[in-house]
């Protein structure tokens, strides 16, 4: 399929190194909840409502047969500290701007004008009034719904920057924020998954987008440097027999992909060890979730 800057024709790239390209924001993500947990793996217990306690509580114990790894260490700061909640609305944040980029992409590959996709029922509805009309409404809301997250930690910061040390009723308000964009990230990872597993290509359209021979014009450039040439004189010269209609790509695009075969690129064999280390982080990730919930 056709790889875009712009949203122009750019580049071969191959289905799957696109859809891999979501992959790997998601696992950042995934990063981040992470690092939320050991945010939050603080014990609070023993600070008191600001300045400890006299009584003889072992919070190490505590601490332990609660499961929490370590201990706050200001008792003033345990009490006012949402650090945990604000790296957590965060990650929810960026989950939904990643998805909300998938989204956008099945929004613009289903349409006429690129048909490169498919819609099944269960991701997409008819029109209220053109009956000939399928519309990405799974897409649709994963765009719509990124904005929750945002909303949910402008206010939870805007709850905490200006609060005195250290208890302050305010701060009731986090589990509101938290609560919300939680559940809403929830709900867009189950649409994205249904999402991700009711898409079909439509392989012949695909084909015809990437048949283009001036999406082979920096292949053109690549093999003229290759051959000893500098880059910028062979910018300009392929780029006036596109504008011509004479340039003839040195190989197709098949070739071309086949050619890009270093780590992180599109060649086919590239991107099938890529989708197998995903799928094992996938799987690593999921054992962690499930060792800890």
């Amino acid at each position: 399929m056709p790889g875009y800057t712009h949203l122009q024709r750019a580049q071969p790239v191959t289905a799957g190194h696109h859809l891999l390209a979501h992959a790997q924001p998601l696992l950042r993500d995934a990063a981040r909840v992470r690092n939320a947990f050991e945010a939050a793996s603080e014990l609070p217990l023993g600070a008191g409502a600001l300045a400890g306690t006299t009584l003889p509580i072992d919070r190490g114990v505590v601490a332990k047969s609660l499961g929490f790894t370590r201990l706050t260490r200001n008792s003033l700061d345990a009490v006012a500290d949402r650090d945990f909640a604000l790296d957590l609305v965060y990650a929810c944040l960026s989950i939904g701007l990643h998805l909300s980029r998938l989204g956008e992409d099945v929004v613009i590959w289903s349409s006429a004008e690129f048909g490169f996709v498919k819609l099944a029922d269960e991701i997409s509805t008819g029109s209220s009034i053109m009956p000939q009309k399928r519309n990405p409404d799974i897409a649709e809301l994963l765009r719509g719904r990124s904005g929750r997250p945002l909303g949910s930690l402008s206010a939870l910061a805007m709850v905490l920057k200006g609060l005195p040390l250290a208890y302050d009723r305010d701060l009731q308000e986090d589990k509101r924020q938290v609560f919300t964009a939680v559940e809403n990230c929830l709900e867009c990872l189950e649409a994205a998954r249904l999402l991700a597993e009711r898409l079909q290509f439509d392989e012949k359209r695909l084909a015809e987008a990437v048949a283009d021979p001036d999406l082979l014009a920096t292949d053109t450039a690549e093999k003229l440097v290759a051959e000893g040439r500098p880059f910028r004189e062979v910018h300009g010269e392929v780029g006036r027999s596109v504008l011509a209609g004479g340039h003839r790509p040195p190989w197709d695009a098949a070739e071309s992909l086949r050619r890009r075969s270093q780590p992180g690129g599109p060649a086919p064999a590239a991107v099938r060890r890529e989708a197998r280390a995903v799928h094992r982080q996938a799987a690593a990730l999921s054992r962690w979730a499930g060792a800890h919930t």
